[in-house]
């Protein structure tokens, strides 16, 4: 028991820091929907991709997943790879990265499943205008970070008003939440990618469940049976 408390007393620190004392939002992305999934791929490759890597998953692992041809894989996604069998991976210099941005932007491989999906769903949705930080923005969850706000135009601009943030122009509040959206669906695509099985153990999982919910049923039928003449 002492083990335990002290394990979280150490967890509690660390989840104040990552979410940077915000409340996260909740993602609620679902794995299963493949139109999601899509849009997500989308997104990904036309925003992401210039500057982050997914190194871990091949094109042709998400045609499959997703149910896309190579001809649609080419027409859509592979605006950087030539080849199905290539992975998500970038032609940018390190050290041009670092000198343009700070530091080298992370790889995406595995980011939904380090820091989880209200997070990212939340950091997403949390860049302000900041004239103090060399991009001009800042963000609520990760407090002077390095990225631009590269997905601004599908959200508009906002401003933080008292520790709450604001749309700068109230006319973009309809794109504003289609944004959301497009921020769900890339979520969601990021977590399939963290964890490209995730859905199919999901399914089995509930079969497993049931299949040992009737073997326990007959074995403690057969238990009573075995010891029935003893009592």
């Amino acid at each position: 028991m002492k083990r335990v408390i002290l394990t979280l007393i150490f967890l509690i620190p660390n989840i104040s820091f990552a979410s940077g004392g915000v409340q996260l939002q909740h993602a609620n992305n679902d794995i299963t929907d493949k139109a999601s999934l899509q849009q997500g791929a989308k997104l990904f490759v036309n925003y992401c991709i210039g500057c982050h890597t997914a190194k871990y998953m091949r094109y042709q692992r998400i045609g499959k997943d997703l149910g896309l041809t190579n001809e649609e894989l080419q027409d859509n996604l592979m605006f950087s790879a030539e080849k199905v069998g290539e992975t998500l991976d970038i032609a940018m210099d390190k050290d041009d990265a670092k000198k343009w941005f700070g530091v080298i932007p992370p790889d995406l491989s595995v980011t939904a499943r380090s820091r989880g999906t209200d997070w990212l769903y939340t950091y997403l949705l949390s860049f302000y205008l900041d004239p103090s930080r060399p991009n001009g923005v800042n963000n609520l969850v990760f407090k002077d970070v390095g990225m631009p706000h590269v997905l601004w135009e599908r959200q508009g601009w906002q401003k933080l008003v008292d520790h709450k943030l604001e749309l700068v122009n109230k006319e973009d509040e309809a794109k504003a939440k289609q944004y959301r959206q497009d921020v769900r669906n890339l979520v969601n695509f990021l977590d399939y990618v963290g964890e490209p099985n995730k859905a199919a153990r999901y399914d089995l999982g509930w079969k497993v469940i049931l299949y040992l919910a009737i073997f326990f049923l007959f074995a403690y039928a057969l238990k009573k049976e075995y010891w029935r003449d003893i009592h």
